[in-house]
């Protein structure tokens, strides 16, 4: 055998002997797909997002996550999952290196919640907090996402602000001695969500301001402000000590930077020199089907995560 060889195949018995004692198959596997460059911002992938290459388990889909060098991963459906599991998917975050994102606190807002001045909503609402709290307390996770819920049209737009601050600071009376933060999600309401109350980068900052708590941050998603208001780096400008997380997908179509008209590799080049150290959740689907989809999603982000 020639030395040069030798040594290759000695690097790598020693790289698949490494792998958390895994049986060789499926070390093998691992350091095949493996891409160790990380990040340099906290690209958070979904657990579901690369199931073609992880399958289905969230810790096979962290161990994915964490080998093609993103340093964070989310689940906004983190509230409805067993305690055990909970716990299973923080320790195994933990042991990779990997940051967990926001959860939602999956506040039906299908209807009006948070507009009413409603002792049945509130009631509602200080239990979502306290569901909240524990999921925090197994996991570490200390953001949480909330959708007010859509307009009132027998209540006057003014009115229905006043409730929705009311109803933030109760919540936050309740969460926010224990650090966790609320993060409220403006959403479009022009190709997606028509009906809502909480559309504008602009109304959210308001609404942070007024509530007053520290723990009241908003979340900044790219794809529907680009629908709404557009003025992407300005509005994170304008709003950047209320951001409390980021949420990635391009427009149009919803799917991976560089397969609309966001110019991605700006915006992350601003939040670079703004020392962003936050979570970017990747809130969108595959341009692609199949493995081959979801390849183009990690290429993707190594294009946008340039200087």
């Amino acid at each position: 055998m020639e030395r040069r060889n030798f040594i290759r195949q000695a690097a790598g018995g020693v790289l698949l002997a490494g792998l958390s004692g895994m049986s060789a198959e499926a070390a093998e596997s691992r350091a095949s797909r493996s891409n160790g460059a990380k990040f340099t911002l906290k690209y958070a992938p979904s657990l579901g997002m690369f199931k073609q290459h992880a399958g289905k388990d969230p810790v096979d889909n962290l161990k994915f996550i964490a080998d093609q060098g993103f340093r964070a991963a989310y689940d906004l459906g983190m509230i409805g999952r067993p305690s055990a599991e909970q716990e299973k998917i923080a320790g195994e975050a933990q042991k990779l290196g990997l940051e967990l994102g926001q959860f939602s606190f999956k506040i039906d807002w299908s209807g009006c919640t948070f507009v009413r001045n409603d002792a049945e909503i509130r009631s509602l609402l200080k239990e979502k907090m306290q569901a909240g709290l524990e999921v925090m307390r197994r996991t570490g996770i200390r953001k949480g996402l909330v959708v007010p819920g859509h307009n009132d049209p027998k209540l006057h737009p003014e009115y229905q602000t006043v409730n929705v601050i009311e109803n933030l600071r109760i919540c936050l009376d309740i969460i926010g001695p224990h650090g966790l933060e609320i993060v409220l999600e403006p959403l479009n309401t022009l190709t997606s969500h028509p009906g809502l109350f909480l559309t504008r980068m602009t109304q959210a900052k308001m609404l942070c301001v007024a509530v007053g708590h520290p723990g009241c941050k908003l979340v900044d998603d790219l794809y529907h402000q680009q629908v709404t208001e557009g003025n992407l780096i300005p509005n994170l400008e304008a709003c950047r000590d209320y951001i409390g997380s980021v949420h990635v997908a391009d427009s149009p179509g919803r799917n991976e930077p560089t397969t609309g008209e966001i110019n991605y590799k700006n915006i992350f080049r601003y939040l670079r020199e703004q020392n962003y150290d936050g979570v970017i959740s990747l809130e969108h689907g595959q341009s692609k089907p199949g493995k081959e989809g979801e390849q183009a999603i990690i290429n993707a982000y190594r294009e946008v995560d340039t200087e």
